[in-house]
């Protein structure tokens, strides 16, 4: 059972981001419909949301597109509670999907566009949508489906869902249900209620100064808490104005902050690496603030980037359970390496440490409006998740140093992080497994300085298969066929045996070692 301490180091650190209240007034609107609504009545002639080469979409906009596409979901069946599945690249019309969605009541259901058919299906499977916004309907077979262009397209001609029908779903009622791969490889679904994504909106807006004359430049992928659940929300309740770049290109993204005149740029460090070697580097210092998540930002990408792009980049932690956690403050020290200190609302603890002092390592906890309550039909992945006094555990690896500051130091579960997306080993193993000529295999990360990691796949090759670059181009073929682009291994490393403990277990700590003898 994990020691409560007092808040006083919580609220210093919420003090640091600006936030003297108290967790609950940072659910105070609600939900994220009815403020995103408020602010588009109050001032509906705001330019909003923008695709590059496109034209501004307003406040009024926003309003009435919203609330037809509500319409064509509620035409279509869909009512408080079902699930709308999308997956579909980033584009202002899916954005307006996602929104008609939440203000009906219904559960979005985000998807990699990376998946496979079989891979959209199993989460098909366990999600029942009842409606999907795909940009290839053949990837989901479902009667009710249409693209994000279509959506909009009928909607502007579409009857309006009256006020009435819009915006009533409340805090506790959820919002939207994003699914994580377990250790197991089978699919967790996260149910993540308004409250949740509320309180993680208001938190940032707060703690990064978020404000309607903000103009964030969002090249990321939108099934992605990252790009949806930070850029948009964050963006939609400060009343600000987003450009959604549909892919990552250096030159492009600097063109739209130069030609829109941004203020805000979000990344993952890959994205970071890419900025800090282009020669335009130093185009980044018009803007106010930049950020990385997702996965740690190498120090010496910090620098360079401070140095030459005369940025002092924020790093935050978060994950699909609890939103956002942790930040580096927007006034005060930015600390390479660190996260930074907990966000409004957000308690944090370490396993074992109770007098919150300068701390070892340990496992870490956390307790908030912004943290899930419930695994998707899954008590027992519920129950785990949580220690006897209510702390969220996430398996990660956490230590704070003598100011509060918070640093990741490693993970308690298996999971690979590259390029911002997370890997679980297992799901990729038992796709290799189908392979024929596979006996057994392990799949570990190894560190790369561009992806963070990168995925290896160790591989035991089955009796008459020969370890040769023909087998390793096989499987190489076969994970192409079965798995998303990111999930699939760089390499393929023969071994003759896996390197097991006296339980049978595999040692991965060991794998790389076993694969230089």
């Amino acid at each position: 059972m994990t020691q409560r301490v007092g808040p006083l180091r919580d609220t210093e650190a919420w003090s640091r981001h600006g936030f003297t209240g108290r967790p609950e007034e940072l659910v105070a609107a609600g939900s994220l419909p009815r403020a995103w609504a408020a602010n588009w009545r109050a001032r509906p002639d705001a330019p909003t949301l923008l695709s590059p080469g496109g034209s501004w979409f307003t406040g009024s906009d926003l309003l009435n597109l919203t609330a037809r596409i509500a319409g064509t979901f509620a035409h279509s069946g869909i009512r408080k509670g079902d699930r709308v599945l999308m997956s579909s690249p980033p584009s202002v019309e899916l954005v307006l999907a996602h929104i008609a969605a939440l203000r009906l009541g219904a559960i979005v259901v985000p998807v990699n566009t990376a998946y496979t058919a079989s891979e959209v299906s199993a989460v098909a499977e366990q999600a029942r949508p009842g409606f999907a916004v795909l940009d290839d309907q053949s990837r989901l077979p479902l009667t009710n489906s249409a693209t994000p262009g279509a959506l909009v397209d009928e909607a502007n001609t579409a009857p309006r869902l009256g006020d009435h029908s819009l915006d009533q779903a409340d805090t506790d009622e959820p919002a939207m249900l994003m699914f994580t791969s377990g250790t197991t490889g089978k699919p967790k679904g996260v149910v993540l209620s308004h409250g949740n994504i509320l309180a993680s909106a208001e938190a940032l807006r707060i703690a990064w100064r978020w404000t309607s004359g903000d103009r964030l430049v969002l090249a990321l992928p939108l099934f992605h808490m990252h790009g949806l659940g930070v850029g948009i929300h964050g963006t939609l309740l400060a009343g600000a104005s987003a450009v959604i770049v549909p892919r990552f290109d250096v030159d492009a993204i600097l063109d739209v902050v130069r030609s829109e005149r941004a203020t805000l740029l979000f990344g993952v460090p890959t994205m970071w690496i890419r900025f800090a070697e282009s020669a335009r580097v130093g185009e980044l210092s018009t803007l106010r603030l930049c950020v990385s998540g997702s996965a740690p930002l190498a120090p010496d990408v910090f620098r360079a980037l401070g140095t030459n792009g005369h940025q002092t980049i924020v790093e935050r932690y978060g994950m699909t359970e609890t939103i956002m956690n942790v930040s580096n403050p927007y006034d005060g020290d930015r600390r390479a390496g660190s996260v930074g200190l907990a966000l409004p609302g957000v308690e944090v603890r370490l396993a074992g440490d109770p007098d919150a002092s300068v701390s070892e390592p340990g496992e870490i906890l956390l307790r908030g409006p912004n943290i899930m309550r419930t695994y998707w039909e899954n008590p027992k992945a519920t129950e785990a998740a949580f220690d006897d006094d209510g702390w969220f555990l996430t398996g990660d690896i956490g230590q704070f140093d003598p100011d509060g500051y918070l640093r990741i130091v490693g993970r308690s579960k298996d999971l690979i992080i590259t390029g911002g997306f997370n890997v679980y080993p297992r799901e990729v193993e038992e796709a290799l497994r189908l392979h024929p000529s596979v006996s057994e295999c392990a799949v570990a990360g190894m560190p790369d300085p561009q992806w963070g990691e990168t995925v290896v796949a160790y591989v035991v090759a089955a009796q008459g298969s020969g370890a040769t670059a023909e087998l390793e181009q096989s499987i190489l073929d076969h994970a192409a066929a079965h798995l998303a682009r990111f999930k699939q291994p760089r390499s393929i490393r023969f071994l003759d045996a896996l390197p097991r403990n006296a339980l049978g277990k595999v040692v991965k700590s060991e794998l790389a070692g076993a694969a230089e003898i």
